[in-house]
This record gives structure tokens, sequence and C-alpha cells, in this order.
């Protein structure tokens, strides 16, 4: 059989494992490692079957373990260089034009959240349960993605905000973490969480006007711009990780 299916199972698998666990399956071909040992040890939810694939594939083509692997790393370094280009977009919400084609807002926050393999954070001012994105978030966590959304609160608000909690978009959302800017941690009188962004592997981040509702996403003018690559996404989730850490973000029970 042609290298061709071994190829695109390989690159299959480096785009549903991401770089580091496709690294580890790398080294489960170069250390000689059995099939049943590799399934086991890389059970990441929703790669199964291109893990799978990658095995059938190189039996069918004759691929050795040690050549196996070198496709792998190829593969990983190519997608890690892509990931490291930039390429910034603007994305809208509302009426269209004709003449000039944009990035759906809705369609462009659910990719972000799908893009996600490891860490996957989200902030907002306002939320509404909004289906996509609550099933998009959901599926991202059953593949192992460690979930963070930080949320204004009504008391944060200070009756700018009406109707439910915000948190309550996403507490059915088995696995997704909460968390808030605590009133008594705000140095100025009438401060608001009021960022609106979602960011995915420290590589893609979608940073703009629109809160995490239908209506902000689908119906209101807003605007955004979506960034890939570069270290705007990095620093962005690295600034977030250190206001937890600092505990000016706190936890939501």
């Amino acid at each position: 059989m042609s290298r061709h299916a071994f190829e695109a199972a390989a690159a299959a698998a480096v785009a549903a494992l991401g770089p580091e666990r496709a690294k580890d399956l790398a080294g489960c071909f170069a250390r000689g490692r059995s099939r049943a040992y590799t399934q086991q040890a890389l059970r990441v939810p929703g790669a199964e079957q291109a893990v799978t694939a990658v095995w059938d594939r190189a039996a069918e083509a004759g691929v050795t373990g040690d050549e196996a692997a070198a496709y792998l790393r190829g593969f990983v370094a190519g997608w890690t260089r892509r990931r490291d280009e930039i390429d910034v977009n603007t994305v809208w919400s509302g009426p269209r034009t004709q003449n000039v084609p944009v990035r759906a807002m809705a369609q462009a926050l659910v990719e972000v959240v799908r893009e996600a393999r490891e860490e996957c954070i989200a902030m907002t001012y306002s939320s509404r349960a909004y289906s996509r994105l609550t099933q998009a978030l959901a599926d991202a966590v059953a593949r192992g993605v460690r979930v963070d959304v930080v949320v204004e609160t009504l008391a944060g608000a200070a009756g700018l905000l009406g109707g439910p909690e915000p948190a309550d978009a996403f507490r059915a959302v088995p696995g997704v973490r909460l968390w808030h800017w605590p009133v008594e941690r705000r140095a100025e009188p009438g401060a608001r969480q009021h960022a609106k962004l979602a960011i995915a592997d420290r590589r893609v981040l979608l940073l703009g006007s629109a809160n995490l509702t239908a209506s902000a996403v689908r119906r209101n003018m807003e605007a955004a711009v979506r960034i890939r690559g570069g270290t705007a996404p990095q620093r962005a989730a690295e600034h977030i990780r250190e206001l937890q850490r600092q505990g000016v973000l706190a936890p939501l029970e």
C-alpha cells in the first residue's frame, strides 16, 4: 500500500492530539511500544480513532517504528511552525455587507473553543446560555482540555446587570472552572470585570466587544480581532493565570 494513507493518518493524529501528545505517540513508536500500551498511554478523548489509524496505516504500508516516529515528529514541527505564524483577522456580528467578506462572530467563537487541545480560557461581562458555545465547551472538557471561564457577577455589576447570574450559563457544563473578580478585591469603587475574550492553547486569541451571549455573537453589531500565533495569545493567557495565582481572580463556587 502507498504511504500516502499513512502520511494522512499521521497528520490527522497530530491535529487530534496536539503537539505534546503527538510527541508522546512518536516516542511510543520509536521505543517499540505495543499498540495496546500506546492506546492506554494516549487516552485523549476524541483522538482514539486517529491513534488507531496511525497504527493500522503503518502496518499496511510496512512503516517501521523509527520511520513512523520520524514522520510524526516532522508533522509536529510543521504544525508548530504554522501555529507560530501570526495571522490577524477581523470578526463581526450583525448586518452583513455584500462586497466585504468578514468572519462571523458566532462561528469564530466556537472555532476557538474547538481548536483547544490543552487549555481554553474565556472572559465575559454578561452571559446567557448559548447552546453552540456550551456544547463546544462540553466537548473540550471531554477531550481533556482545561476550561476556565471568568465572569462578572450581579454583585460586581452593582445593578448594571439584570436576570440570572452570568455564571449560570456555564454551570450545566461539567468540568468548566468558573472564576470571578471578588468585589472586596477591587481597588476602585465601581470597577467592573468587562473583558471579553477567548484563548485556545495560548496560540489563538479572540478579543473584542462581544459578551458570551447568543444576542452578542449573532444579533448585535459587535467587532473583534482573531489573532493566531505570535505572543499576544500567550501573554493574555499568562496575565490571566497570574491574576488567578495572586488571588485577584478567585474560584466561583
